[in-house]
């Protein structure tokens, strides 16, 4: 992995730490629709907006220019991660992960809906990594090097 590319995963990771302690949620539940499988990819995903500055929230990103992908549990003050490499196919991504050599088939479900100010909903299921449901916003895209810097800077 190059160094821009390692940098721009930890931008990523970093910038989903810092979201988790500066957004607030809001309390309205509904799925609404079926969205693109492609939308899991290239987007931060948390599993809930931090409660307060030592609250654990678990990230998820894959990245398509690797493709790399993190999983991350983290507060403001402390936090661990593991990266894959992985392929996706419609539903599924494959990962692997280096460190360790393991591996795993991740069933991947995207759907649009409004709850705690989220758009969308991601269910995962067959990874022993995370959890099984993320929430995304539009914004919270990560497209390039350069998108990713301007995330993390929105989240200042």
């Amino acid at each position: 992995m190059t160094k821009t590319k390692a940098f721009m995963v930890a931008v990523a990771v970093a910038a989903g730490g810092y979201a988790m302690y500066r957004w607030q949620a809001s309390d309205t539940t509904s799925v609404v629709t079926e969205a693109s499988d492609t939308v899991v990819q290239d987007r931060l995903w948390i599993d809930h907006i931090p409660r307060n500055e030592r609250d654990t929230v678990q990230v998820f990103i894959a990245l398509t220019q690797e493709p790399l992908g993190a999983f991350q549990a983290a507060s403001r003050w402390q936090g661990k991660y593991e990266l894959f490499r992985y392929e996706k196919s419609g539903g599924e991504i494959r990962a692997v992960f280096p460190q360790t050599g393991s591996k795993e088939t991740m069933k991947v479900k995207v759907t649009k809906c409004d709850t705690g100010g989220m758009d969308y909903c991601l269910d995962l299921s067959g990874s022993s990594h995370g959890v099984k449901r993320y929430y995304s916003r539009e914004e919270w895209v990560i497209g390039s090097m350069p998108d990713a810097k301007q995330l993390a800077a929105t989240l200042k």
